[in-house]
């Protein structure tokens, strides 16, 4: 299986929605950071024989994403296929290069980016509809509010998840104090544990020609109040899952390098190596999305060769608390060891670099531990879900 050079890839800060990212094309940004970050490892664009770039949210030229993503970054000579998958974006990218390393690639480059901010209001031409008039979709807040085949918002998946599992809010908002309080660990110490991966951001005005603001972690993550998370009600009506207990939208990028051999991750960074054991995916039932990480997860270990037991740390997409706590009870696991220093609960979901931030969280994490093995699962639109088995060592 291919290799992860440590230290070989970046996610910037992410901003929640409306905020400071806002302003920028997500392809052009994403492009932006990923020549600064290339130039910074000391690799050189005709090193890489494959890339691929992720979005789930289109933005303006996105028809030409790949190509035009890899031509920005300087890596002009190669094609780059677009892969979206909704919140499974990174593990898809991974998956994606992990193919392409199998068939003979190299040394393969795979970024994300996706802006919330702002999204797209499509137009769809119906002309032979009742007097030729199409429908329109706002791609961010429709989305987010039908599942065209579950016929569900995606708050109701998580609302069916607790109601199956008998999770309650106050359970959730433990967990939410807790996650709030590793996310903490993470800027402890002058943001030692971000600094790892996360370059202080000097944000390009909209034409990328000067500096209109700095940002050196992520931007809209609201302190705890304890007082006032125990007097939040549920959004829906009867139900369980305040505002506090689901991640924000956001903006930002992510960008990671995976290479074919050993010895080239060691040529790029003689620190730890990263293996890609396994990459597992599956799907729940209609409309309980938040439980499909349990299906993919036990697809990834099964293919790893491994059980549970054998995880030294875990790190997961939780879109919402109830994830973590279904995740938790099905593999017979404390939810408070999984998640150290942050989770997209606390920082954000910007879609598409989501689950990439989160590997490199755990990659990290890993290597301060010594080394081990570590899982990443997260669930996805489309009660779908991926998992990927790493080891640092």
């Amino acid at each position: 299986m291919p290799f992860i050079p440590y230290g070989a890839y970046w996610a910037t800060p992410f901003a929640r929605w409306q905020g400071t990212l806002a302003h920028l094309n997500s392809v052009e940004f994403a492009a932006h950071v990923g020549r600064a970050e290339l130039a910074r490892m000391d690799l050189a664009p005709e090193s890489f024989d494959f890339a691929a770039f992720g979005q789930t949210v289109i933005q303006k030229g996105s028809f030409f994403g790949g190509p035009w993503f890899t031509a920005m970054a300087g890596l002009e000579g190669l094609a780059a296929p677009m892969v979206s998958q909704a919140c499974a974006t990174g593990a898809r990218l991974v998956a994606t290069a992990v193919g392409e390393c199998l068939q003979g690639t190299q040394q393969a480059l795979i970024v994300s980016g996706d802006r919330c901010s702002n999204g797209p209001h499509v137009y769809f031409p119906a002309p032979h509809g009742p007097g030729g008039t199409g429908e329109a979709e706002n791609v961010v807040l429709d989305n987010f509010g039908h599942d065209p085949w579950a016929c569900n918002a995606m708050l109701q998946t998580g609302e069916n998840v607790a109601a199956r599992e008998g999770i309650t809010t106050e359970e959730q908002h433990d967990l939410v104090a807790v996650r709030r309080g590793q996310y903490d660990d993470a800027l402890a110490d002058d943001r030692a544990f971000q600094r790892r991966y996360m370059p202080a951001l000097d944000v390009p005005d909209a034409r990328f020609r000067k500096t209109v603001a700095r940002l050196e972690t992520d931007e809209g993550v609201e302190p705890l109040d304890t007082e006032k998370l125990a007097k939040l009600k549920p959004v829906l009506r009867d139900g369980t899952i305040t505002f506090a207990g689901q991640t924000h939208p956001a903006d930002g990028n992510a960008g990671m390098v995976v290479v074919a051999d050993r010895a080239r991750a060691q040529e790029i960074n003689a620190g730890p190596v990263v293996e890609i054991l396994s990459v597992g995916q599956a799907r729940e039932e209609k409309g309980f999305m938040p439980a499909a990480p349990i299906k993919a997860a036990r697809s990834a270990l099964e293919c790893a060769g491994i059980g549970i037991e054998a995880v030294d740390a875990i790190k997961s997409h939780n879109p919402f608390a109830v994830n973590d706590i279904a995740f938790a009870r099905a593999y017979g696991i404390d939810w408070r060891k999984m998640n150290n220093y942050g989770s997209s609960l606390i920082w954000g979901h910007p879609q598409g670099p989501t689950g990439l931030r989160a590997m490199i969280e755990l990659i990290e994490e890993l290597a301060l531990r010594g080394g081990g093995t570590g899982l990443f699962q997260g669930c996805a639109a489309g009660d779908s879900a991926m998992a990927v088995v790493l080891r640092v060592g």
